[in-house]
């Protein structure tokens, strides 16, 4: 009973926090993408790379835009990682080809997997001036990418989404930077570690001693969690004391998680000028949330295992200092967005919790999503939920007073299907080949298939996080994942992109009786059926024989 209270203290305490921050935050980002005016620092930063920011860009160029800087940040990553030994606090050892492109790739999509121990295998300037600024940039590529996606909405007969390189500074520099200032010293100021020593050695009571590693955590931990990407400057990643020391810090660190993703509704809202718009996919997105938390929650409450009944709960994995319902709440609000941070052990979930998990990637991380990523997925959804409701009254689809056409849905079905596909090619092809999944899996039965099915779930959705069970070091996995990473992120960036184009071409139409109001309850429970029916149709399979063949064992 105490645990019960406990978790729905912390869950109250975080819908305020979020509640208090929703509005100024979302309207202080619609104010920043609308602004026509650009900081010194900004001026400074377009005259070094040789930018016109006055200058507006067609969805192609955008989208080239996009792919070159992202590429090249793979490139000048993958380099810091392989010439480490020649950086200041850096560690003497060579990161193997494979290691260096996974992980190049990873923290560029924002999916920060990481198949390496950090401590161990990253010196300070690889994670401070390589991981860190692709945290920073990253999570402004897919801020910039939504803003883009509500341009094509908002304007008309015209072929321009906006400049890139303003819309990349702008999110870093005025939304993501000061926010995780700010964050770092809250981080500070509760227990989180901030150090560029090595290490520190103690002496435990068996009179060993040990060396514990020291990293600049708070500063990189705050940006981990604000832009949701996950990857932890220790093994151990937010279970791990130095990172998130007590109850007050996990709370904090879930409520960074959720804060753009959720804020960007009203961001949403006030720019296509009617925020009952971003009520909308609000609503959606923390229906679901809530049932998964729900669902997650009693079945770490509830376990069906032997061990897990004599201990009164499934605690395998989880710390002490967190409980269940701080574990379960950190797992839905880390696989619902593309964060992957964890402060547990996905993998020692319940077959119900664990499959929760995986369930709330499968969805395409819409509940809320990433950084930008969750605002320009539900879209996408949104504009399928139109399409399927103009089919059954006979009327060609509008939303927001855009017509949905051929184009516009060979758009939207491209980017609803790239991570699914991904997915199931990915799992398929690894479960081909049994020399592989000898070395890489501990587990067998539907809990291995779990594990191949939730790394490559993972990789599409650019999440991070892994059912430990999988050890995905092998140079099959480290490719394979990465390209997952990078089919997963760019293809649908790529198709809203074209889909933003072809409806900023139009003109808008005014509503008329026939137009289907997007701005209720109706459209809300139809857009939360296509979210869930997609997944459905397409992941029931592979999930029956996985998560619910085990929860029911």
């Amino acid at each position: 009973m105490t645990s019960l209270w406990t978790g729905l203290i912390q869950v109250v305490l975080l819908l305020v926090l979020l509640a208090a921050a929703y509005r100024p935050l979302g309207d202080y980002m619609a104010r920043v993408y609308e602004d026509e005016k650009h900081w010194r620092l900004e001026r400074g930063i377009y005259a070094i790379v040789r930018v016109d920011p006055g200058a507006g860009q067609r969805w192609t160029t955008y989208a080239a835009a996009v792919l070159g800087f992202s590429f090249a940040s793979v490139a000048v990553l993958y380099l810091m990682q392989r010439f480490q030994g020649w950086l200041p606090f850096g560690f003497d050892r060579e990161i193997n080809p494979a290691t260096a492109f996974n992980t190049a790739v990873s923290f560029v999509t924002n999916t920060n997997w990481q198949s390496y121990v950090p401590e161990a295998t990253m010196g300070h300037s690889v994670q401070m001036a390589g991981l860190t600024v692709q945290n920073f940039v990253s999570a402004a590529v897919g801020m910039a990418v939504a803003v883009a996606v509500v341009r094509g909405f908002t304007r008309a007969k015209t072929d321009r989404l906006g400049n890139f390189w303003v819309d990349l500074v702008r999110g870093s520099v005025r939304i993501l930077l000061p926010l995780s200032i700010v964050a770092a010293i809250v981080l500070l100021a509760f227990g989180a570690v901030m150090s560029l020593s090595s290490g520190v050695t103690v002496t435990t009571p068996d009179g060993q001693q040990h060396v514990l590693a020291l990293a600049p955590v708070a500063s990189q931990e705050a940006i981990k969690e604000l832009g949701t990407n996950g990857g932890g400057v220790l093994n151990a990643n937010s279970a791990h004391p130095f990172e998130n020391p007590n109850s007050w810090t996990n709370l904090f660190q879930i409520f960074l998680i959720l804060l753009i993703p959720v804020a960007l509704t009203r961001t949403f809202g006030k720019l296509v000028k009617d925020v009952r718009q971003g009520y909308v996919l609000l609503s959606v997105m923390g229906l679901l949330f809530a049932v998964l938390t729900t669902v997650a929650w009693w079945a770490e409450s509830n376990p069906n295992g032997v061990a897990s009944l004599a201990a009164g709960a499934a605690m395998e994995g989880k710390e002490v200092r967190f409980g269940i319902p701080g574990s379960s709440l950190f797992a839905v609000a880390t696989t619902g967005t593309s964060t992957g941070a964890v402060n547990s052990l996905h993998d020692s979930f319940t077959g119900l919790g664990g499959g929760v998990t995986l369930l709330n990637m499968l969805l395409g991380e819409v509940a809320p999503g990433g950084v930008g990523a969750g605002l320009y997925g539900i879209l996408v959804l949104a504009v399928i939920a139109v399409f399927l409701a103009g089919l059954m009254v006979g009327r060609t689809p509008e939303y927001l007073g855009k017509k949905l056409g051929r184009r516009e849905i060979t758009a939207a079905a491209i980017a609803m299907l790239a991570m699914p596909t991904m997915v199931l090619i990915g799992a398929g092809t690894a479960l081909s080949l049994p020399g592989e999944l000898k070395v890489a899996l501990t587990n067998s039965g539907s809990h291995g298939l779990s594990e191949v099915l939730y790394a490559f779930a993972s990789a599409a959705n650019n999440n991070g996080s892994a059912f430990g069970g999988l050890t995905a070091t092998s140079d099959f996995f480290q490719v394979a994942l990465g390209i997952a990473m990078l089919f997963g992120r760019f293809v649908p960036i790529l198709a809203v992109l074209a889909l933003a184009g072809s409806l900023a071409q139009q003109k808008r139409h005014p509503a008329t009786a026939g137009t289907l109001p997007t701005s209720g309850p109706l459209f809300a429970g139809m857009l939360t059926g296509t979210v869930i029916l997609v997944a459905a149709l397409t992941f029931l399979p592979a999930l029956a024989l996985g998560p619910i063949a085990e929860a029911l064992s």
